[in-house]
């Protein structure tokens, strides 16, 4: 079987490439699975690189989240058949024609839903949605949150509105707000305007701003701080661009905000399965409705790899970089 593996750590697109590999034979409790379709995220780079928190030995496999249909089942595994289509959003390796995963964790796909968004349900739409009920915020509030125009901002937009929650996006150009209402997301301003906190006082119509969400770190970490009410809690979700986040003491001490960081993978281990269920339902539901959108930036075959991670890594792209085998 063909699968995208590097001998060494470095740039995806000089040191990825086709291979064969062994088609893998699934052990109890897992099951093999045709690759159909499989996103390229930032982690999945990081870790090519070999500067992500999971460092594997080389040569070394690639990729984690991945549309595929059961192939084959290991002993024990009762619940899935051969020919349904399931999605994994934590298989080490999937970038190949072929892998196997534990039964457990797999996600049955519905028929309404494409293979383009399957693909991508897992990793990104479930950690947005894992945030915005990590935030514990209730109809009607208000919330903050800066890159609003990249993939997550957009989606806990989407998510947001859809449970009656009022979402305040910053980006840092003009051009970004414009990108944000032809996608149909409103309330966003840009930071690179003098007036852009007064701009956010009459979008809100002065309303307290309960929770902040920042995904940017440095100054931009202290502009969401101080949007928020007394009491407001910030959350950390990434560090576009700075591994530091430069807050004010004084709005700390006098909003008496909360500051605690979101992990996806460590705060989605501690759902239950009954939330944990209801909240991919959730998912599942929105993209159906449209309510939320997972657009696909382009679909290339694995041997064109290099193609595939410039585009991913191009400012400004819409949707997600999908690789099929």
């Amino acid at each position: 079987m063909r699968a995208l593996i590097h001998s060494r750590f470095g740039e995806a697109e000089d040191v990825l490439a086709v291979e064969e590999r062994p088609v893998p034979e699934p052990a109890a409790g897992q099951v093999r699975l045709r690759i159909v379709l499989s996103p390229i995220h930032n982690h999945d780079l990081w870790t090519v690189r070999g500067t992500y928190g999971f460092k594997p030995e080389l040569p070394a496999a690639s990729g984690t989240e991945a549309l595929g249909i059961v192939d084959a089942l290991g002993e024990g595994v009762e619940h899935l058949a051969v020919g349904q289509r399931v999605a994994t959003g934590g298989t080490f390796g999937a970038w190949a024609e072929y892998i196997v995963a534990n039964a457990a964790g797999l996600i049955p796909v519905p028929d309404s839903l494409s293979d383009e968004s399957a693909a991508q349900l897992v990793s990104m739409p479930f950690s947005t949605i894992s945030l915005l009920q990590f935030l514990d915020v209730n109809e009607g509030d208000w919330i903050v949150q800066n890159a609003a125009n990249g993939a997550v901002g957009r989606m806990l937009a989407q998510l947001g509105a859809a449970r009656g929650v009022h979402v305040l996006g910053l980006v840092r150009r003009a051009e970004g707000v414009e990108e944000l209402r032809a996608q149909g997301i409103d309330n966003v301003i840009s930071t690179d305007q003098d007036d852009w906190r007064e701009q956010a006082a009459r979008l809100t119509g002065g309303a307290p701003i309960v929770a902040g969400v920042d995904s940017v770190g440095g100054s931009a970490s202290g502009d969401v701080l101080s949007l928020l009410s007394e009491g407001g809690t910030l959350v950390a979700f990434g560090a576009m661009n700075s591994p530091v986040m430069e807050i004010a003491s004084s709005d700390v001490i006098f909003k008496q905000a909360i500051v605690k960081g979101f992990w996806g993978s460590k705060v989605i281990q501690q759902l239950d399965a009954a939330t944990r269920g209801a909240l991919f339902g959730e998912l599942i539901q929105r993209v159906t409705d449209g309510t939320l959108t997972l657009p696909v930036a382009g679909v290339f075959d694995a041997a064109d790899i290099a193609d595939a991670v410039r585009l991913s890594m191009t400012p400004g792209r819409v949707g997600k970089v999908l690789l099929q085998f």
